[in-house]
């Protein structure tokens, strides 16, 4: 199991992520220190990258776009996202985190 900090609540779970915007492609790149590391190829600018990141993790978790929200951070490379409807168990595996720790 993922060192990833992550915690259940009301339906869902909320997570850390570190956001590394202007990148070619928009992926998961693993964990960094409790946090999952995803680029995203949005610019930094006017939302852009956080809404890419929400597009993103909606496709990839298989869940509506408004079941995904940050709830911290939205001005930081360090984002609190809270996703309804899922498990810690479903997260880790849809983002393939379920086999990797820490430092990956």
């Amino acid at each position: 199991m993922s060192n990833l900090a992550v915690e259940e609540s009301n339906d869902g779970v909320v997570f850390t992520v570190k956001v590394v915007p202007g990148s070619s492609r928009t992926a998961v790149c693993g964990m960094l220190d409790n946090m999952v590391k995803i680029k995203v190829s949005a610019a930094p600018e006017k939302g852009k990258a956080n809404k890419c990141l929400l597009e993103f993790l909606a496709k990839k978790l298989g869940v509506k776009k408004s079941a995904i929200k940050i709830v911290s951070g939205k001005s930081n490379p360090v984002k609190g996202v809270q996703v309804l409807g899922i498990s810690i168990e479903q997260l880790l595996n849809k983002l393939n985190l379920n086999k990797q720790s820490v430092g990956q």
